[in-house]
């Protein structure tokens, strides 16, 4: 078995010794989560390849500054899913189109 396999083990089976080695933390109010991070389905407004520069372009078109999830949160997310998916720079950009 290996030292990963073993350490989940561990840290499934004593969280509270684990949260108190780590963040110097007492607690016994504590909840395991699922470990398996499954991800929502998102559209970006518009993802550009650029190939001279092997580079990818995010656009979102906002009319208001506020969001939920907010406008930084969800860029996070756009630029980590396609840094993962195109495994190349990327570059993100907002446009905000002002109001009457």
């Amino acid at each position: 078995m290996s030292f990963d396999n073993v350490c989940k083990i561990i840290a499934q089976k004593y969280p509270e010794d684990f949260v108190r080695w780590l963040i110097g933390e007492e607690s016994t109010d504590i909840t395991m989560l699922k470990t398996e991070l499954s991800v929502e389905p998102i559209r970006a407004d518009s993802v550009i390849f650029i190939r001279i520069g092997n580079l990818v372009l995010h656009i979102e078109f906002q009319t208001l500054t506020k969001s939920k999830p907010p406008i930084p949160f969800r860029m996070l997310d756009y630029f980590v899913r396609l840094k993962r998916l195109y495994k190349c720079p990327v570059i993100q950009i907002v446009v905000f189109f002002a109001g009457n």
